[in-house]
């Protein structure tokens, strides 16, 4: 069983809290919050210990879920790889890239002078500490139903949009919504980013709340994701397509649906659905599969994973580096939309 500690007791925070309550491999040590009248609200509503500080509470845990707004995710890493602390980070992984890059630093090695002159110790990875970024839609049921069926996809079109939240505009729709897809995707294509175009607009906050990104990668696949925060209807929904096949992720209603092809090697059967290629090429027979989603709930199961890859000593789902990644990229987008 693991030691660990929530810092941030907001909405997402609470929900934190209740599910490591649930999950029989953690010890939930207590919870820390910057205000007083929230962390005071969460200890009577939850039955969990509210420290005084971050550093208190990390004094008292193996491990830290770090569950605050994205400004604060750089302070609180940085200070729990100080004191040698396994960490499950909220995306997005930091704030800014150069945060993202010295906490990469941190992790992994190759200290700057910077970082020897904040008294960093050695890199996480010497002491063997877990770093988990919490990219939720990795563990969507759907998502995962369909990964057994996704081989070297050629296009990719993503939609995630949303109604409009308060909740979510500290930061462009882009790190907001956009880079869930960002994630999914570059995970998924085995291939360097080439070339990325992006425009987007701000209409009720400070920062885009429409965004629309083309990413070309080296092998010629092509993803064209769109995110809002502005709409009518809410959307969560990828489409891959490779050779002989089309896979459709709802991450919304978490559903999954399959169109394969296949060389039609004699006389087609009475039930079978088949198309000619026209110009003698022959005819394909079409396969729909509807894969079985297992039901589960993804903040949970990836909670879950970052406790087993502390207890069995294994990798983590989202590593630090998958975190970087997708965070470079959404700042790469969010450059091109700005012209900074």
């Amino acid at each position: 069983m693991v030691k660990i500690g929530v810092i941030g007791a907001g909405h997402l925070g609470k929900i934190h809290l209740k599910l490591l309550k649930e999950i029989p491999s953690a010890i939930l040590i207590g919870f820390y919050d910057f205000n007083p009248e929230v962390a005071s609200t969460v200890e009577k509503e939850f039955g969990v210990k509210s420290f005084s500080s971050a550093e208190k509470l990390m004094d008292a845990c193996e491990a830290i879920d770090i569950v605050t707004p994205t400004t604060s995710h750089f302070e609180y890493s940085l200070q729990a790889i100080k004191s040698s602390k396994n960490i499950f980070v909220e995306k997005p992984l930091t704030n800014t890239v150069d945060e993202g890059d010295r906490l990469l630093r941190a992790a992994v090695g190759s200290r700057s002078k910077q970082d020897e002159a904040a008294g960093l110790p050695t890199a996480a990875a010497d002491r063997r500490l877990k770093i988990q970024v919490g990219h939720v839609e990795r563990f969507n049921p759907a998502f995962v139903a369909a990964k057994k069926y996704l081989d070297d996809p050629m296009f990719i079109e993503t939609h995630r949009l949303a109604e409009f939240n308060p909740r979510g505009t500290d930061v462009s729709v882009v790190h907001d919504l956009m880079i869930h897809d960002i994630d999914i995707v570059l995970s998924t294509v085995k291939s360097p980013v080439k070339k990325i175009s992006a425009s987007g607009v701000s209409v009720v906050s400070d920062s885009p709340d429409i965004a629309n990104a083309r990413i070309e990668f080296e092998n010629g696949c092509v993803a064209n994701m769109t995110a809002s925060r502005i709409s009518l209807k809410n959307m969560r929904k990828s489409r891959f397509f490779q050779k002989d096949a089309y896979i459709s992720v709802d991450f919304l209603k978490k559903k999954t649906e399959v169109v394969r092809l296949s060389n039609l090697v004699g006389e087609a059967k009475p039930l079978d659905i088949v198309i000619d290629l026209g110009n003698g090429k022959g005819s394909k027979l079409i396969y729909f599969d509807n894969p079985k989603i297992e039901e589960s709930n993804a903040i949970k199961s990836e909670l879950e994973f970052f406790l087993n890859s502390i207890i069995n000593d294994v990798p983590v789902a989202v590593s630090i580096e998958n975190g970087y990644r997708a965070l470079e990229t959404a700042h790469r987008v969010m450059k091109l939309i700005t012209n900074e």
